[in-house]
């Protein structure tokens, strides 16, 4: 790696202070801005030695994903599939040009296959659909391991916001897995909506409803954090000082209840000074916390 990462500058440090303990106050805005200011850092950001090819696993628009490969002929890699935010109605696998490709533009710098993956949003795909589109990536990445020279052995899932309810429905509820099960190494939780939830502090009840419907009733059924077993895949979780609101208390219990079932509790990074954006905005900076116990997650737990 012949390129270094660009820092965080001191001003963009510094408007992350000012933003933070307002970031409830108007989240859309702040996503945008946040996503906006990284744009412009990480245009700065290393991408030497990464292969980037774009594939489709279905007829929708969305059904596709960039690959990003390490260059050479490596084979037995892990692979890591990254899902996307956007509470459930919105979002893109590419917010910008830069965010969220930093994430698997990290990995494959680092010697890891990442794919970072689109999928279909409700009102046009509604529970549990793009759930079954994280099933359909996962099933095409097995099954093209000796092409990507990955192990099929070493696949996780990660997941931010939405995109971490997602990957969390398929990693813990059995009903929404293949015959035979996940298949996964791991699982990665990045600031994840982890319970399903149309509450009043919640700014986005009701983009929640249209992919899970209004029938409270449901909700506890179809949350992530309610199918969390002994033998749910070894799991990472980060959040952010500054979260949407519910998101921290959310990945919380999930770690709590990871604890529980395992009896031993789960890796965590805790994000200070940062915010529900900047917390998977970052990755491919300077500031590596992060980004260093996710490579040591993904190399500990493959194997």
């Amino acid at each position: 790696m012949t390129q270094s990462m660009p820092p965080i500058p001191s001003e963009l440090r510094a408007l992350m202070a000012e933003v933070g303990p307002k970031w409830r106050e108007n989240v859309a805005g702040n996503v945008k801005m946040i996503v906006e200011q990284f744009s412009k850092v990480l245009k700065d950001a290393p991408r030497d030695g990464v292969e980037v090819t774009e594939h489709s696993y279905g007829a929708h628009p969305r059904q596709c994903f960039e690959l990003f490969k390490p260059a050479g002929d490596a084979t037995g890699r892990p692979v890591v599939i990254f899902v996307h935010g956007g509470a459930f109605v919105e979002g893109d696998r590419n917010r910008s040009a830069e965010v969220y490709s930093n994430v698997s533009v990290y990995f494959a710098r680092h010697g890891i296959v990442a794919l970072n993956m689109g999928y279909r949003l409700a009102p046009d795909a509604v529970y549990p659909e793009a759930t079954t589109d994280v099933a359909s990536v996962v099933k095409w990445t097995k099954e093209h391991a000796n092409e990507l020279g990955i192990d099929p052995a070493r696949l996780f899932l990660m997941g931010h916001s939405a995109g971490g309810c997602h990957v969390g429905c398929y990693a813990y509820d059995k009903r929404l897995q293949p015959e035979g099960g996940h298949g996964l190494a791991g699982l990665i939780i990045i600031s994840g909506r982890m319970r399903v939830d149309n509450l009043p502090e919640n700014p986005n009840a009701r983009k929640v409803e249209v992919y899970f419907g209004t029938d409270a009733a449901t909700f506890e059924d179809r949350s992530p954090v309610s199918h969390v077993s002994a033998d749910s895949p070894p799991t990472f979780v980060a959040w952010a000082e500054f979260e949407n609101p519910l998101i921290d208390l959310y990945c919380s219990e999930l770690v709590y209840r990871l604890a529980l079932a395992k009896r031993k509790g789960p890796p965590l990074v805790y994000l200070a000074g940062h915010n529900h954006t900047s917390a998977i905005a970052h990755i491919n900076t300077a500031d590596d916390v992060l980004g260093a116990a996710l490579l040591d997650f993904v190399r500990k737990t493959g194997g």
